[in-house]
């Protein structure tokens, strides 16, 4: 009887050593980027795994489906990133890291070329997707380009003059930087398509950066104006006429949020959304 005993005693320890053993390679090595942010925005340092360290089942990269990578925002949890995308290619974890890695291989326009691209989403603590990158970044704009068959060209967008279109400085941006990362592109590729159907009726276009209290006021004037020109830089790059955009940096004026009595960090995010980027247009009379 106790050696019956015995033996179920080393059934139960063998179970619970394999179902740790199966937690442990779900969880696998966790985030390879250093210092990923509670609130997944951004990084101390991003790290790219090698392209040839992929799982087996994902050697040499997939083609994805470009209508589900487009959709691709912040807000999504881990089962709506997978149903778009898939789960990660390489062994970084499923459930309990804040990182995913893919390897995709996208067609260049108008043509059979293809380019290896590497994707990354952070996430944050609640493992929601917060921030997009792409290496190289070049790789953003075959995602977004049209494909050559796109049903008829959409027709032009109403012209309205309403309410700034806001986008937040977090996203287009990293942290006290002013070189527009590849899911800020993404954004603003958006934003680009809008203005250019508006044609010659678009009078002109107001950007207007902002920072938040954090710094010397000459300092934030200063990175606000730069990200404001950035923005610029791009629309223009994606054919907005030069002439008819306006690019100013207010610095950390007009404030949206108020925060106080925080730590640097929780500060930090506390007033995220004073940093943002602010687009008017004003159309044709």
């Amino acid at each position: 009887m106790n050696a019956i005993q015995g033996i179920n005693r080393m059934r139960s320890s063998l179970k619970g050593i394999t179902l740790a053993s199966l937690a442990l390679a779900l969880a696998a090595c966790g985030n390879i980027s250093h210092d990923v942010a509670k609130d997944g925005r951004t990084a101390g340092e991003l790290v790219w795994p090698a392209t040839t360290d992929t799982t087996p089942m994902h050697k040499g990269g997939t083609f994805p489906n470009l209508a589900n990578l487009r959709q691709m925002r912040p807000g999504l949890n881990k089962q709506q990133v997978s149903d778009l995308i898939g789960y990660p290619h390489f062994s970084e974890g499923v459930w309990g890291v804040r990182e995913w890695n893919y390897v995709f291989n996208l067609r260049k326009p108008g043509g059979d070329a293809i380019t290896v691209c590497q994707y990354k989403v952070l996430f944050d603590e609640d493992k929601l997707a917060q921030s997009f990158y792409w290496k190289p970044e070049t790789c953003a704009g075959l995602v977004n380009e049209p494909s050559p068959a796109a049903s008829a060209p959409l027709a032009p967008a109403p012209v309205t003059t309403g309410r700034p279109r806001i986008l937040s400085a977090d996203a287009l941006f990293a942290f006290d930087r002013a070189e527009l990362s590849s899911s800020g592109r993404t954004s603003l590729y958006e934003v680009a398509g809008t203005l250019r159907r508006q044609g010659d009726r678009l009078r002109s276009v107001r950007i207007v950066g902002y920072t938040d209290r954090l710094g010397s006021d000459s300092y934030n004037r200063e990175l606000s104006q730069r990200r404001a020109d950035a923005v610029k830089a791009y629309l223009v790059s994606q054919g907005i006429p030069e002439d008819r955009v306006v690019a100013e940096g207010a610095g950390d004026t007009d404030p949206v949020k108020a925060c106080h009595d925080l730590g640097h960090v929780p500060l930090v995010a506390c007033l995220a959304p004073n940093r943002r980027v602010e687009i008017s247009v004003l159309d044709a009379e």
